[in-house]
């Protein structure tokens, strides 16, 4: 798989039937290693080792419905208080990350009604603090870490 610009992390992978599956450490199983996934893994154990965010409060690949349609976010993680912090939108790193990728995160925002956003290809990471009162957002270098 391509090397991402992420930290380097350790990972667990499984061989079965010539598909190999990636360790899943929010789901607690082996999922099927698409781009996609590879950078969804990276952005979990970014969450999890660098920003500290715990992984109980993480969510992973959970379905959604917007007017009528059901949509699948990537990562959720949540605050103590069970209000949403963070939505991640995961894209392979050989989509580009354009105005059709932000409209998707603001879809699925329109209804999770997150603080921060972020989106990524495992190459280019995009981060926003939104600001509801002002109906406004606010793009960041990074995330906040994760504080109790």
């Amino acid at each position: 798989m391509q090397k991402l610009n992420f930290p380097t992390y350790q990972f667990r992978f499984k061989n079965s039937e010539n598909k190999v599956s990636i360790f899943d450490e929010i789901r607690k199983k082996f999922v099927i290693l698409q781009p996609e996934e590879w950078v969804r893994q990276h952005c979990l154990k970014y969450l999890i080792y660098e920003k500290r965010f715990p992984k109980s409060l993480i969510n992973v690949e959970k379905e959604l419905i917007i007017n009528s349609l059901r949509k699948r976010y990537d990562i959720i993680v949540y605050n103590s208080d069970g209000s949403i912090n963070l939505i991640v939108e995961c894209k392979s790193p050989c989509i580009e990350i354009n105005q059709n990728v932000f409209d998707q995160i603001a879809r699925y925002n329109s209804k999770l009604r997150a603080n921060y956003l972020m989106i990524t290809n495992g190459i280019n990471h995009y981060y926003c603090q939104m600001d509801y009162e002002n109906e406004r957002y606010q793009f960041l270098k990074d995330i906040p870490a994760y504080i109790k």
